[in-house]
C-alpha cells in the first residue's frame, strides 16, 4: 500500500511539472470512438450482433420491410382496404412515408456493416485469422442483402460503402445517377454489381454449417451467401452463372442442406423447428414468452427490454382473434392448392400452413391438429374471415394459427417464429428454373422439381408432358413456386425478373390472379372469382387494376429527395415504364401457356 501511494503520489508530480508544456493525452476507456473501438475481434463482434439487430427491425424484416413484397406480388390482397392500399394497388404516390421506412431502416444497417468492414481496409485478407475472415464475411453478407433488398425495392437507391461518409440519414448526399442517365437502371446495375461482389467474397470467407454451434444456429454462412448470389444473378438474367453456384449448394459444397420431411417444420417457432437443415438463411426472433415487453420499432426506438418479436402475425392475424386483419391470401392461390391431390387422394399439406381456412379432411388429420385457429377448433358453418368487414382468406405462415401454442395474438412485436428468407427448396425450384432457361426441360429439371413435389406427396411430373422451355416455365413460375412459397417474401421480386409487368398477357395473368371478393359475408370468401367480372359483380377488385407504369418498384419518399439534393426519384417517382430497359438487355418474357395436357 505504501509503494502504491509513493508511485501515485510521483505521478501526480510529474503531471504538475509538465502541465506548462501541454496537455497530458489520456484516452477515457468509458467513452470511445470509433477511431479506438473495433481494433480487436471481440469488439467488432459486437458490430456484427448490432447488424443482425438491423434486420429484424420495422423496415426491414420486423412487418414493413416484409410485407410491402407480399402486396406487390399476386398472392396476397390489403384486407383492410387500408394500411398498405397504395402499395398493393401499385399506385403509391411519394408522399407515402410509409415507403421510406425500409429505405430508411437499411440505410441503418448499412452504416453498421460498413463500420466494421472500414476496419479491413487496406489489410490482406490473406494475413486474418479465421475469426477476423468470418468477421468481415458476416458484415459482406448483410450489407449485400441490405442493397439486394433496397435495389428490389427501390431501383435505383444510392450507394454509400465509406463509413466516414454521413453521420445520419439527412446527411447522404451522394448522387445515385451520373450525368446524362435518363432511367434507374443504371444504377439498378452498379448497386447489385456492389450485391455480387459482397456475396461472392462472403461465400470464401465463411463457414458452412456443417462446422456446427452459432453457424449452425442463425449466424450467416457460405451457403447463405451462395443462395443469395445465386438469387442476385437470376435478378440479372444471369442464369448459367447461377445454375453452377445453385449446383454447388446442392452437391453440398457449401454446407449440407435437405428438405425436412415436415413442410410445416419450417413455420414454428422453437429450437426444435429454427434453424433447420432446410433453411439457409433466416432472421432470429426470440419465442413468444421469452421476450421483453417494449415494442421496439425502429434503430433508433431502443429499449433494455425489448421484445425482440416481429409483427408479422399481427399483419396476417384474423380480426377475430385480435389480429391487425390488414393481409389476406389470393382466392386464386387457394384454389391453385385445391387443383391438385396428393397420391392419395388428399389436398396438399403445403395448404395447411399457408391458408387457415376450414377443410372437411383435416378432421381426420392425425399428422397436424386438424382444424384448428389459435387453439379455438373452426366449424364450416362458421369460417374464419381475416377481416371482419371485407373478409379475405386469412393467412397462417409465420403465425401460431397452426401450431396451438397461443388462443390469440398479442399484436406488435411478439411474434418468436424466426422468418426463413431462403430454404433449400427455394434451391431445388430455382436450379430447375436456370436449367430450363440455359439448357431447355431436361430431366435434370424436372428432377430437382420432383422432390420438392414428392414432399408434399405429389405424383411426379413428367418430361414428356413439357416439350417447350416456356411450358415448363410457367408450371415453376405460376405452379410450383406460388404452392411451396405462397405468402413468403420473395414473390415481387421474381415478377420483376421475369417481366409480368412489361408484357399485356402477363399483365392480363396478374390481374386475373390478383382479383379478389370484398365482402363482410364470410361465407364467401373461398368462392371462385374471375376478373371477367369485376364491375359487373361489385365486391370484385383486382388489385393491378391500378397499377401505374414504373410502380413495380417503391417511389422515394419525398422527404428523402428533399434532404439530398444529389438524388433524382426512380420510375415509382415519374411513373414511366421500365419495358424498353428490359428489352434492351435482350431479355425475353416467356409468353402464356396452357398447362393443360
Amino acid at each position: 500500500m505504501k509503494l502504491h501511494n509513493i508511485s501515485l503520489a510521483a505521478l501526480l508530480g510529474m503531471a504538475t511539472l509538465t502541465a506548462c508544456e501541454g496537455k497530458l493525452d489520456v484516452a477515457n476507456p468509458n467513452q470511445q470512438t470509433t477511431d479506438i473501438f473495433g481494433a480487436q475481434a471481440d469488439e467488432l463482434e459486437e458490430s456484427i450482433i448490432a447488424c443482425y439487430n438491423h434486420i429484424r427491425m420495422e423496415g426491414t424484416f420486423a412487418r414493413v420491410g416484409y410485407t410491402l413484397d407480399l402486396v406487390r406480388g399476386d398472392e396476397v390482397w390489403n384486407s383492410s382496404q387500408v394500411w398498405y392500399m397504395p402499395f398493393d394497388d401499385l399506385d403509391a404516390p411519394f408522399t407515402d412515408e410509409i415507403g421510406q421506412w425500409s429505405w430508411r431502416d437499411w440505410y441503418y444497417t448499412i452504416k453498421v456493416c460498413n463500420f466494421v468492414t472500414s476496419k479491413f481496409e487496406n489489410v490482406d485478407t490473406e494475413t486474418l485469422n479465421n475469426k477476423m475472415k468470418r468477421i468481415k464475411g458476416q458484415a459482406l453478407f448483410l450489407r449485400g442483402l441490405s442493397y439486394y433488398t433496397l435495389a428490389a425495392y427501390y431501383q435505383n437507391p444510392l450507394i454509400i460503402t465509406d463509413y466516414n461518409l454521413y453521420s445520419s440519414l439527412t446527411s447522404l448526399n451522394v448522387p445515385n445517377h451520373e450525368e446524362g442517365e435518363t432511367n434507374g437502371f443504371a444504377q439498378y446495375d452498379r448497386v447489385l454489381d456492389l450485391v455480387e461482389s459482397d456475396f461472392k467474397e462472403a461465400m470464401t470467407l465463411l463457414p458452412t454449417r456443417d462446422e456446427g454451434g452459432e453457424w449452425a444456429n442463425g449466424r450467416a454462412t457460405s451457403g447463405a451467401a451462395a443462395g443469395f448470389y445465386a438469387r442476385t444473378l437470376m435478378q440479372r438474367h444471369k442464369y448459367s452463372e447461377a445454375l453452377d453456384v445453385l449446383k454447388a449448394i446442392i452437391g453440398g459444397q457449401y454446407g449440407t442442406y435437405k428438405l425436412m420431411a415436415n413442410y410445416g417444420d419450417n413455420f414454428r417457432e422453437g429450437a426444435a423447428y429454427e434453424n433447420n437443415d432446410e433453411s439457409l438463411f433466416e432472421v432470429q426472433y426470440l419465442d413468444y414468452g421469452s421476450q421483453g415487453t417494449d415494442d421496439e420499432w425502429t434503430p433508433v426506438n431502443t429499449s433494455a427490454n425489448a421484445t425482440q418479436g416481429h409483427a408479422i402475425e399481427s399483419n396476417f392475424g384474423p380480426g377475430q382473434f385480435s389480429g391487425w386483419a390488414d393481409l389476406s391470401a389470393a382466392p386464386w392461390l387457394y384454389h391453385l392448392f385445391k387443383a391438385e391431390k396428393t397420391t392419395d387422394n388428399s389436398l396438399d399439406p403445403r395448404l395447411y400452413w399457408t391458408i387457415g381456412t376450414y377443410e372437411p379432411e383435416w378432421e381426420k388429420d392425425r399428422t397436424t391438429l386438424g382444424n384448428v385457429c389459435f387453439q379455438t377448433k373452426m366449424k364450416e358453418a362458421e369460417p374464419v374471415a381475416t377481416n371482419d368487414n371485407n373478409g379475405g382468406l386469412p393467412i397462417a405462415k409465420w403465425t401460431n394459427l397452426r401450431t396451438g401454442l397461443y388462443n390469440g395474438i398479442t399484436v406488435g412485436l411478439h411474434c418468436g417464429i424466426n422468418l426463413r428468407l431462403m430454404r433449400y427448396s427455394d434451391v431445388l425450384l430455382r436450379a430447375a428454373e436456370c436449367e430450363n432457361e440455359v439448357n431447355g426441360p431436361t430431366q435434370q429439371a424436372i428432377d430437382w422439381i420432383n422432390q420438392v413435389r414428392s414432399r408434399a406427396r405429389l405424383a411426379n411430373l413428367n418430361l414428356a408432358d413439357f416439350d417447350t422451355a416456356d411450358k415448363l416455365f410457367e408450371q415453376i413460375a405460376n405452379v410450383e413456386r406460388p404452392k411451396e412459397f405462397g405468402c413468403e417474401w420473395g414473390r415481387g421480386l421474381d415478377l420483376i425478373r421475369w417481366g409480368f409487368f412489361y408484357d399485356n398477357d402477363r399483365l392480363a395473368q396478374l390481374k386475373e390472379h390478383g382479383t379478389f371478393r370484398r365482402s363482410a359475408d364470410k361465407t364467401r370468401i373461398k368462392e371462385p372469382v374471375s376478373y371477367s367480372q369485376v364491375g359487373i359483380d361489385s365486391e370484385l377488385k383486382s388489385s393491378f387494376d391500378t397499377y401505374i407504369q414504373g410502380h413495380e418498384f417503391l417511389p422515394i419518399f419525398i422527404g428523402t429527395l428533399n434532404d439530398n439534393p444529389n438524388l433524382v426519384g426512380n420510375s415509382a417517382n415519374n411513373s414511366t415504364s421500365n419495358s424498353g430497359y428490359f428489352s434492351q438487355k435482350g431479355w425475353t418474357v416467356h409468353p402464356v401457356v396452357s398447362l393443360g395436357k
